[in-house]
């Protein structure tokens, strides 16, 4: 850890966002009928996959879980051309009707999750989309907003929000970065 470094969410203050966010999906959605939850990768899947496994918990049901891939439906790809590696979209199950939870990792500007509700729709029309994030740090370009966030950081434009992964894809932490 360098000077320029703070961390701002170990992993048991992870596990804690995450449980919380978890109930509140399952609040506002009163259980888990037609839920399904879908990570932007890869930070955003490997979060969806934990909140997943905390509703099972909970519920003792098991939310279908996807990944959606965004990089063909970035704002600015022609500027990175063919430098960007386009990743694999994973949804097994159908979106129709569906109350999607969208999750990714760190909300800024809101062209991610554009790009995400995009995505979604070439794979179906659900019936209504929310957006789960662990750090919500500001700068939105975009009139987007989470319906459930982990944690608030507001973060000038020099700084950068990271979630740690270990090997086994489980977040560790989340630090912010001068």
């Amino acid at each position: 850890m360098t000077d320029n470094t703070t961390v701002l969410l170990d992993e048991s203050g992870i596990k804690r966002a995450l449980t919380r966010i978890s109930h509140e999906i399952l609040e506002r959605n009163k259980g888990v009928r037609d839920v399904v939850l879908i990570g932007i990768r890869s930070g955003g899947a490997f979060l969806a996959e934990e909140i997943g496994h905390c509703m099972e918990v909970i519920e003792g049901e098991r939310v279908p879980v996807g990944a959606v891939d965004i990089t063909l439906y970035r704002d600015d790809i022609k500027s990175h051309g063919a430098h960007l590696p386009v990743g694999k979209t994973d949804i097994s199950f159908s979106l129709e009707g569906k109350r999607v939870v969208l999750v990714d990792d760190v909300l800024f500007t809101g062209r991610t999750i554009r790009a995400a509700m995009d995505a979604l729709m070439d794979h179906g029309r659900p019936g209504s989309i929310q957006l789960a994030v662990l750090i919500d740090r500001g700068h939105r370009e975009l009139p987007i907003r989470a319906d459930f966030v982990g944690r608030n950081v507001p973060t000038s434009l020099k700084e950068n929000v990271a979630v740690r992964f270990n090997e086994k894809n489980q977040p560790v932490e989340v630090v912010l970065e001068k």
